[in-house]
């Protein structure tokens, strides 16, 4: 029978671990992902090869542990928030968006996919499927179970989704891919995702839709 590991080994364990992935998303930045080499990764890490190899047995397994986290929700309450308050939720989803795109490392992450794709389109595959994609499903799936309860009124998620995240992410991401100083403060970054909010309760919120409808068909 194996033992279990004691607390105190998994702590050690989740510390390495976490000191593999810094080392290693530090080394891609500096060096690409082609020049980094995991023995140096382990050097930089203060790990020994071993270690290394045996949580991430490949330069590919170690990429994918880095996007996985990434874009791992801290707070599940927030990344599926209660359904039947359009406003509510969406307001929740979009402040841990910000959160995600204002890390530190994602900036960095992005950059090493797009250096790296024409040599590496792998990377691009792992980083669209293990950390964009299943965000964006998630917050697909949200809509989707407002649009079941009737608090929205949607004929296609997927493009609102689209809609909302990207109202949030042209102005809180993707200016840092270019404009090394971009850092919009805090009230800057919430006042975007409480408009993108009411945009989105305007155009797909149950109410609003319904007045639309009969004054279209008072028009009439």
């Amino acid at each position: 029978m194996t033992k279990e590991p004691s607390p105190y080994h998994r702590r050690v364990a989740e510390q390495k671990r976490a000191a593999i992935i810094e080392a290693a998303t530090r080394l891609f930045l500096d060096a690409g992902y082609a020049g980094a080499s995991l023995a140096k990764v382990a050097e930089t890490a203060g790990v020994s090869k071993a270690t290394l190899f045996k949580q991430f047995p490949t330069k590919a397994a170690l990429f994918d542990a880095i996007v996985t986290e990434s874009w791992a929700a801290e707070d599940d309450g927030e990344l599926h928030p209660p359904a039947g308050d359009l406003r509510a939720g969406l307001t929740a989803i979009g402040r841990r968006y910000v959160s995600l795109l204002a890390r530190p490392g994602m900036a960095a992450l992005f950059r090493i996919v797009i250096a790296e794709l024409p040599r590496f389109p792998e990377l691009g595959e792992s980083h669209f499927e293990r950390g964009k994609m299943p965000y964006f499903d998630s917050v697909r799936r949200y809509l989707d179970t407002e649009n079941a309860l009737g608090t929205a009124k949607l004929d296609d998620t997927e493009l609102a989704a689209t809609q909302f995240l990207g109202m949030i992410s042209n102005y809180v991401f993707w200016p840092r891919m270019l404009l090394i100083d971009w850092s919009p403060d805090d009230a800057s970054m919430a006042h975007v995702v409480d408009e993108a909010v009411l945009m989105m309760e305007a155009r797909y919120g149950a109410a609003n839709t319904a007045n639309r409808s009969s004054h279209v068909a008072h028009e009439g």
